[in-house]
């Protein structure tokens, strides 16, 4: 059951990534779009159905999943593993400036520009790549 269980994690992390990745890109084009617009109402719908249709629950299984595999593995005394946990921390903390993001557009009061979330749409990167060297490398 573990590997299937590591299985859905690992597909639950590609979505909430995917979502992570591709939200404030959709910021970038919103900033563009004159607020009242039709093609800012679009993007409110598709940053409110990224939100909640997908990045939300794939977090959620995430990590429900990632904390029972750490459970089950003895990882949490590791050291990989408390690195790897901030990162994850650090991408929920994220994902929880992402969903106030969606409410500010929701309600024409996004106050960043299109150059701030270009620059954020590179964090995900970033720590998903602490993620995975800690996971895979386990370098301590």
């Amino acid at each position: 059951m573990y590997l299937w269980l590591k299985a859905v994690h690992v597909i639950a992390i590609i979505a909430w990534m995917a979502g992570m990745l591709y939200l404030p890109r959709l910021f970038v084009y919103h900033c563009d779009a004159p607020a009242g617009s039709v093609q800012s109402e679009i993007f409110k719908i598709m940053e409110r159905r990224l939100l909640k249709g997908i990045i939300n629950p794939a977090m959620i299984v995430a990590w429900l999943l990632g904390l029972w595999l750490a459970w089950d593995g003895g990882w949490f005394l590791s050291g990989w593993f408390h690195v790897k946990l901030a990162a994850v921390l650090a991408m929920s903390g994220l994902h929880g400036y992402f969903s106030r993001a969606v409410r500010a557009f929701a309600q024409d009061r996004n106050t960043r520009s299109s150059a701030h979330w270009r620059l954020m749409n590179e964090v995900p990167t970033l720590l998903l790549i602490v993620i995975v060297i800690m996971v895979i490398v386990k370098p301590f």
